[in-house]
């Protein structure tokens, strides 16, 4: 029993969940953002963006200590192309204007594994205070010897702090467009070589 259980702790030191110091690249393929905002006051309406860059760089201990990110915004996405228009078009984002969505991480709260993130969110060339809620989920070595790191975060932000004012009312006084918008980000990077 005491071999097994050795055993077992040596191959989770050997193939288990280093948390290794270095710059890490978000990988765009293992890397999600998405929201969620509500639609005619019944449901939601899910979606995200499918072009994402940044870096995120872990500590010595294994903890974030910095992350920015820039969001291609034409790259929307929410199932339907004529939604996925109208929110390029300058009632939403207006992508010919302001192409990018930008964030960068200003102060970090850790508590083990648990993160509160204040960055500054810039929508529409508003720049904004964000907190988030994240998690370092942890790092490992993949098949090809590429260290990976994995986080999520999740947030709340009112879309009209940002300029995004499309307002239509409902009959019954509800928005077509809520004005609070859930963010959930997804994110896995590849360490940069030493």
């Amino acid at each position: 029993m005491k071999k097994l259980i050795f055993a077992m702790a040596m191959a989770v030191a050997a193939y288990g969940s280093p948390a290794l110091a270095g710059v890490y690249d978000l990988d765009p393929d293992h890397s999600s953002v998405g929201f969620s905002v509500k639609h005619m006051v019944v449901s939601n309406v899910k979606g995200g963006f499918d072009k994402v860059t940044g870096t995120f760089t872990l500590g010595e201990k294994g903890e974030l200590t910095d992350a920015e990110a820039t969001i291609d915004v034409a790259s929307v996405n929410t199932r339907n192309q004529k939604r996925d228009d109208h929110l390029r078009s300058p009632d939403f984002f207006d992508v010919a204007k302001f192409p990018s969505i930008t964030f960068k991480i200003t102060k970090i709260k850790a508590h083990q594994i648990h993160y509160m993130v204040t960055g500054d969110l810039t929508i529409k060339g508003v720049t904004k205070p964000v907190m988030l809620m994240g998690e370092l989920v942890g790092t490992v070595k993949d098949p090809w010897g590429n260290t990976r790191a994995g986080f999520t975060a999740s947030g709340k932000i009112n879309r009209k702090d940002f300029g995004v004012n499309f307002h239509k009312v409902l009959e019954a006084g509800g928005l077509v467009v809520g004005d609070e918008v859930n963010l959930l980000l997804e994110i896995e990077g590849i360490e940069r070589k030493k």
